[in-house]
Formats: C-alpha cells, sequence, structure tokens
C-alpha cells in the first residue's frame, strides 16, 4: 500500500505541467546527443549542471535524467542507420541492426529497438519502485562506519569494474579523492593545498572539473576523428514489425530486460556491460548462432533492452544510498549538491517528491521517446550533417557562459579550460576520467564519514570490522580485489586493453 501511495505521490509530481516539459526537453536534449556520435550523456549533463542551477530540484533531476536514457534511444538509431554507435551501450546494436538496415528491413529494427527500449523501461521503473523502499528503510539504520565502507566498496567496485588498466584507474580514483581535500578544512579551519589561492578556499567546485574533463574534453578529441557517415539509403516504411518478429524478439527482451535491471544496479558497471552481456547470452541460447551478425531480430532486442533497463536502475544506489553507480551518477549526485540537498539515504524520507516524481517520470519519458522517436527518425538522421568544426566553437561559448554563471567567478572559466587540456591528456594516453571524478564526489563524504566513525569509536579502528553491515561490505572489497588479481580475470584485462 505504501508503495501504491507512493507511486501517486510521483506521478501527481511528475504529471505537473512544467515538470513534463523538462522531461521532453531531457529526452529530446538526450535523442540529438545519443544520434551525434561522440557527444555522449555525461559530456551533455556536465555542460548542462549550470543552467539547472534556477530550477526546481524535481525539474532539474527530471531533465537530467531524461538526458541519459534518452541518449539510449538516439544511440540505436545511427548504430541501425549509419553503423556508427552514437554511445557506447550502442555498440552491439550495430552487430545486427545495420545488417538488417543492409537487407531492407531498416523499419524493423528500428521499432523492435524502440519497443524493446521502451519495454525495458517500463519494468525497470517498477523494479526501482520495488527495490528502493527496503533499501532506504536498510540505508536508514547504516552509521558513519557503515557509511564509510558503504563508500569504499562503491570507490573498489568503479575500479574493478572499470575497462583498462586496474593501475591507472586506481591512481585516478586517489587523485579525485586528493582534489577533494582543497580547501579550507571544515573541522582545524586549516586551508589545505589552496596555494594561497583565495578562489580555492571553499575548495575545487565540481560543475568546472566535470564540464572540462567530460564536456570540453572529448569534444576536442573528436575533432581529430574522421566523420565518414555513411547512412543507409533507403525509406523507412513498414515500421511495425511482424508478428514473427514480435515473437522472435520477446524472449530477447525480458532476458536483456532481467540483465540490464541487475547490472546497472553495481558500482562502475558502466554503460557496456549490460547490452554486451545481453548479447552474448542471446547467442548462447540462439539454435542457430551463426545468424547472429548477419542481421538476427534478437541481436538488437535484447541489448537494446538491456542498455535501457541498466541506464534506468543505475538510479537505485543513488536515491536509495546517495552512492552513485557510474560518472553519471556522480553527476546527478553534483546537481543535488547545487540544488542544496545532501545526497544520501535521508532524501528519501526529506524529499519524497522529489525521489518519486524523478522515478514516476522515467515511465512518462519513455512514453514520450516511444511516441516522438520513430515519426521522427528523419530528422534525426539528418543532424549527422552537422560537422563537428561547426558544433565546436558554439558548444565552447555555451560553456563559457555556464561556468561563469554559477558564481560569476572568472576563475571557474578558467578551472574549466584548464581541466580540459588535463581531459585531453588523459584521453591521448588512455586514461579514464570518470574514476577520478567518483573520487571527488565521494571523496569528502568519505573522510566525514571516516572522521565521524573515528569518534565513535574513540580512535579504534577495529570498529569498521566488528559491525556486522560493515564486515560484510569489506569483506565484498576484499573478495573483488583477490579476483582481480586472479591470473584469469588479468588475463582478460589484458586483452582487452591489447584490443
Amino acid at each position: 500500500m505504501e508503495l501504491f501511495d507512493n507511486l501517486l505521490l510521483g506521478l501527481s509530481t511528475a504529471l505537473q505541467l512544467n515538470n513534463l516539459v523538462y522531461c521532453l526537453i531531457g529526452v529530446v536534449i538526450g535523442t540529438a546527443i545519443g544520434v551525434l556520435p561522440g557527444i555522449g550523456p555525461i559530456p551533455t549533463v556536465a555542460l548542462l549542471l549550470p543552467f539547472t542551477f534556477g530550477l526546481e530540484p524535481a525539474s532539474a533531476l527530471i531533465m537530467l535524467a531524461g538526458i541519459f536514457y534518452g541518449a539510449q534511444y538516439g544511440g540505436s538509431t545511427t548504430a541501425i542507420l549509419v553503423n556508427v554507435p552514437g554511445e557506447t551501450s550502442s555498440v552491439v546494436t550495430c552487430l545486427d541492426g545495420h545488417e538488417m538496415a543492409k537487407q531492407g528491413r531498416a523499419g524493423p529494427a528500428l521499432a523492435i529497438a524502440a519497443i524493446s527500449s521502451f519495454f525495458a523501461g517500463t519494468v525497470a521503473t517498477v523494479v526501482i519502485a520495488v527495490l528502493s523502499l527496503p533499501l532506504a528503510a536498510l540505508a536508514l539504520k547504516f552509521t558513519a562506519v557503515e557509511y564509510f565502507s558503504l563508500l569504499v566498496l562503491g570507490l573498489f567496485a568503479a575500479v574493478i569494474l572499470a575497462h583498462g588498466s586496474v593501475a591507472k584507474s586506481l591512481a585516478m580514483v586517489f587523485l579525485g579523492l586528493l582534489i577533494g581535500t582543497v580547501g579550507i578544512d571544515v573541522n582545524s579551519g586549516i586551508a589545505r593545498m589552496t596555494f594561497g589561492v583565495p578562489a580555492l578556499a571553499d575548495g575545487l567546485d565540481f560543475v568546472p572539473v566535470a564540464m572540462g574533463m567530460f564536456g570540453l574534453a572529448e569534444i576536442i578529441a573528436n575533432l581529430e576523428r574522421p566523420e565518414v557517415r555513411q547512412v543507409v539509403s533507403q525509406k523507412l516504411r513498414d515500421l511495425i514489425p511482424s508478428r514473427a518478429d514480435l515473437k522472435a524478439a520477446f524472449p530477447a527482451m525480458l532476458r536483456g530486460t532481467f540483465i540490464g535491471s541487475a547490472l546497472g544496479v553495481l558500482p562502475g558497471g558502466g554503460a557496456a556491460l549490460p547490452p554486451f552481456t545481453a548479447y552474448a547470452l542471446e547467442k548462447k541460447l540462439a539454435k542457430d548462432p551463426s545468424r547472429f551478425g548477419k542481421g538476427a531480430i534478437e541481436g538488437v532486442a535484447g541489448p537494446e533492452a538491456a542498455n535501457n533497463a541498466g541506464a534506468q536502475t543505475s538510479f537505485i544506489p543513488l536515491l536509495t544510498l546517495g552512492i552513485p553507480a557510474n560518472a553519471l551518477m556522480a553527476l546527478m549526485i553534483g546537481a543535488l549538491m547545487m540544488q542544496g540537498i545532501q545526497p544520501g539515504p535521508q532524501v528519501m524520507t526529506e524529499q519524497p517528491e522529489l525521489v518519486w516524481g524523478v522515478i514516476a517520470s522515467m515511465w512518462t519519458g519513455n512514453l514520450m521517446l516511444l511516441i516522438i522517436n520513430l515519426p521522427l527518425v528523419g530528422l534525426w538522421v539528418s543532424m549527422l550533417k552537422i560537422p563537428y568544426r561547426l558544433l565546436f566553437p558554439a558548444i565552447v561559448l555555451f560553456c563559457c557562459i555556464g561556468t561563469y554563471g554559477i558564481s560569476n567567478s572568472a576563475f571557474n572559466v578558467w578551472l574549466m579550460l584548464g581541466c580540459a587540456v588535463v581531459g585531453y591528456f588523459f584521453i591521448k594516453v588512455g586514461v579514464e576520467p570518470a574514476p577520478l571524478l567518483l573520487g571527488l564526489v565521494l571523496g569528502p563524504q568519505l573522510e566525514e564519514n571516516f572522521r565521524r566513525a573515528m569518534q565513535l569509536s574513540d580512535g579504534d579502528p577495529s570498529v569498521f570490522l566488528t559491525r556486522p553491515i560493515s564486515a560484510v561490505l569489506l569483506g565484498v572489497v576484499a573478495v573483488m580485489l583477490l579476483a582481480m588479481l586472479s591470473p584469469a580475470v588479468l588475463k582478460t584485462r589484458k586483452q582487452a586493453l591489447a584490443e
């Protein structure tokens, strides 16, 4: 009954006219940046953070969430028609989706991608609603000891589950934690690593760092990449899939939704993990695996369901525990903090309209995407003709205005530009900046909870092992570290790096 009441509260918030408008804006922007290869949801959300400052908290989160899962829809359009994945999560869709387009079946491929995403989004919304209450109730029992261990688990999971070198990911996490300590120490009042610069007294502002490292750096790197885009030349007729297509795709939708819902919750899982896992499962279960890569409709339905379900269930740790499951959720925490809301388990009890409004808006947003995506597919594809050299100056100007407007500080503009150079360097040397962002966001919370835990235990560090929940969380960290150091995992990572 409580769940039903909460969903009604969420719908009353999500269906307010202003929130419907912001949801529509979010999903349209999300679809557009999903279509444009290289401009992903993380850079876009980072760039738009300053412009959410004057919005109501619910409106800001609803719009930013719409950008995230809207990008999953848009990415599939270019993957199918152009064989260029707009998002990392759409890489797998290229394999069979583009083959279907070349066979004259672009319409059914796009329709199945949209239907799978809508179905998965609807189920994932229910999963979020069902799991949020028990997780929030459990989280309210946490003290500083358990919360510290949970933050440690989140940081290590981000390192272990991330792609690429473990050593580089660990280095980025520690660099983020180090940057998070810049500023005046709240307890002692002593300046830390400010180097006599007054602008650093309050620490490094999260928004310019995120905009520089994720927004501008990625766009600078895209200027170097070739813009060879060949759209499948045909009219998109017969968008309604046949009964045989639906019969073949539906089981794959179900399995993809389940996989995406489960893997999306994992900290650091990333956008690629659910669709790749779903594709591998479909290929393994198929009676004729040789069909995959040659236009198998299950190869579109499963991954598309998985990536949309994963995108939405990644909100569960954020809304219930205040822990980001990935870099984009870290940006969402930044958006909450800009609104004066401290992320954590208390948000569900103190801001129920916000939490349940965001959850309910996911269903309305997915419905909007289903309605606007297929009829406007020609418009989305035409956006591919916009060259990067024209987009880049407008984006830089847009970023500078937004960054300056946060606190009317020119220092933030220079900080953003400096972080863009550093972020570009990270891209060139093959270092993923997402763990740094997680370290920057979680660092102050980690330090604060560690200090509180030490005060509660009179300076006894064994409290982290004697409290049952904390001991279990740290035990999970230990198991993950041992698994990471196993020869099989190390071999797999080396092969991934070689590719």
